[in-house]
């Protein structure tokens, strides 16, 4: 099995080991953060080392990486720590559920992580640093391009293109042929018709509380 570091100490990281244990050639041998996050001398029963370290400790000739960082930042935060690992050397993995159905004929990216009980279509194209959480469906000649975070349920139609460092949240839908331009952050629940603006934000009008009480509704 191939040895690999997990950067991150976080549920997502957490999360990250747990998915390579179970369902992946990986291993998960040592995790790393930044000297300043290093509160322990362990993380999920391995060595936690600092990243300044890590080289001479678990050298990139030997071990892989897996960035297992949040959307913080609009995924800036996740980009840039895949930036580093990079030119300290480190091949950067990807995982992708075999619960998921990835029809694409077309391999991710590295660094993607891509859970369970998606619908990746054929033609899609996936970049780097790219992650899908469960039950999303993406359809046919889409392409998510790099540094992207996708959380649940979402549907993207055919022919869609996801342009650098977005986030789209739970239950979210575009239409066919929809261009998310860079930094675009598409809120629960939205429903996105036309091309997006570079850095906007996209919401749908909120939940609001009737006033009366649920007692007095026939279910």
């Amino acid at each position: 099995m191939a040895k690999i570091i997990v950067f991150g100490t976080g549920d997502i990281a957490q999360i990250a080991k747990y998915y390579f244990t179970i369902d992946s050639e990986f291993e998960v041998v040592a995790f790393t953060v930044d000297r300043d996050y290093v509160n322990a001398e362990t993380f999920e029963d391995k060595p936690l080392v600092a990243f300044e370290e890590i080289v001479q400790r678990y050298p990139p000739s030997d071990y892989k990486m897996f960035i297992a960082l949040s959307y913080s930042k609009m995924n800036k935060i996740r980009a840039s720590k895949y930036n580093s690992a990079k030119e300290k050397g480190y091949e950067l993995v990807s995982y992708v559920s075999s619960k998921c159905s990835y029809l694409t004929q077309n391999e991710p990216g590295d660094n993607c992580f891509i859970f369970e009980d998606n619908t990746i279509q054929p033609f899609v194209k996936i970049g780097n640093n790219v992650t899908i959480w469960s039950g999303n469906h993406i359809g046919h000649h889409s392409e998510i391009m790099d540094h992207n975070f996708i959380s649940s349920h979402v549907v993207i139609s055919g022919h869609c293109t996801i342009k650098p460092n977005c986030f789209i949240g739970v239950n979210a839908t575009l239409a066919h042929k929809i261009i998310l331009a860079e930094e675009t952050l598409v809120g629960a629940g939205a429903v996105i018709s036309k091309n997006s603006e570079a850095q906007g934000i996209y919401v749908p009008p909120r939940t609001v509380k009737l006033d009366k009480n649920s007692t007095e509704i026939d279910l």
